[in-house]
């Protein structure tokens, strides 16, 4: 048995040996795979920084052309909300518009300002009745001169003072002139009494 100890003692100094050795072998395979890992890494590294790049610019252009479009998309809502806020305000400031107007009419019917459809209404009787007078005035308009002529003839004197009035007219101002005479008279007997 003392043999078989020996064995077994001599097999685990030569395990124990082999068992170092293999783990050194692999630490330093390890130790050697890290370093041409980072060599590797670095011989690379610019190639793959380079990728990197090529692959965010080509990112950055597809994101730059969807900004684009969701903004001209954006814009066009906008430019159309734009377009009917502003037919609508169009269409209330019309009401507003007629509203005032409505009420303006109103206002000026109650003083009395004759409307634009007043005033038409009066022309279409005026050219009716130019119409109606245009046929009947020959026959008057030449008795209508001679009976004008006469009068004017008779009061010269007055028609200084003012022109157009007739002879009725005139005589009404005499007769205050012969009234003031009659009071001149009889105030010289009241002062003359006392």
């Amino acid at each position: 048995m003392v043999k078989k100890v020996q064995k077994i003692g001599n097999d685990k100094k030569k395990s124990d040996a082999q068992l170092s050795s293999t783990v050194k072998d692999s630490a330093q395979q390890i130790w050697l795979a890290g370093l041409g890992a980072f060599s590797k890494a670095q011989e690379e590294g610019g190639k793959v920084f380079e990728a990197l790049v090529k692959e965010g610019l080509t990112i950055q252009r597809k994101t730059q052309a969807v900004a684009e479009e969701k903004i001209t998309e954006a814009t066009s809502r906008v430019t159309s909300m734009a377009n009917d806020i502003g037919s609508r305000a169009v269409g209330q400031w019309d009401k507003l518009e007629n509203i005032f107007e409505e009420r303006v009419a109103k206002a000026l019917g109650k003083l009395g300002v004759p409307s634009n459809h007043d005033i038409q209404a009066l022309h279409a009787r005026i050219d009716a009745l130019t119409q109606g007078v245009g046929k009947s005035a020959p026959t008057k308009t030449t008795a209508k001169p001679a009976a004008k002529a006469a009068p004017r003839k008779t009061a010269a004197k007055p028609a200084a003072k003012s022109a157009g009035k007739s002879a009725p007219a005139k005589k009404a101002v005499a007769k205050p002139r012969t009234a003031a005479t009659a009071k001149a008279s009889a105030a010289p007997d009241v002062s003359s009494a006392t």
